[in-house]
C-alpha cells in the first residue's frame, strides 16, 4: 500500500491496476487514525491500495464527493465504482470494509 501525494497524478495512480482501493483520511481525525490499521491489514491481502491524506487536498475531495473521513473508494480501470462513506461521528468499521470487499 502506498501513500499518494498531490504532486502525483491521482488519475494515473488509480489507472495503474484494474482495481484499486483508495482510503481518503485526515491526520487530525480520530476516526481516520482508528481505521488506518484496519485498512492496512486488509491491504496486505494482495490488493492494490492507496492512501490519500486529505488535509490539504480539498479539490480531490470535491472531485470525488468525499464529505466525511475516512472514506474508501473503489476504482475499476480508473473509474469510481463503489464507495464506503464514513458515518458522521462514528467512522468506519472493519465489518463494513469486509462487506465492501466481499461485493467486489
Amino acid at each position: 500500500m502506498s501513500e499518494i501525494d498531490v504532486e502525483f497524478k491521482f488519475d494515473d495512480a488509480v489507472k495503474k491496476s484494474k482495481k484499486v482501493f483508495v482510503l481518503f483520511y485526515a491526520s487530525w481525525c480520530p476516526f481516520s487514525q482508528r481505521f488506518l490499521p484496519v485498512f492496512a491489514k486488509h491491504a496486505e491481502i494482495s490488493r492494490d491500495c492507496l492512501r490519500v491524506q486529505i488535509d490539504d487536498k480539498a479539490s480531490l475531495c470535491d472531485k470525488y464527493a468525499v464529505d466525511f473521513v475516512p472514506t474508501v473508494l473503489v476504482f475499476e480501470n480508473g473509474v469510481g465504482k463503489k464507495r464506503l462513506d464514513s458515518e458522521p461521528h462514528v467512522g468506519l468499521s472493519e465489518t463494513k470494509l469486509i462487506e465492501l470487499l466481499a461485493e467486489i
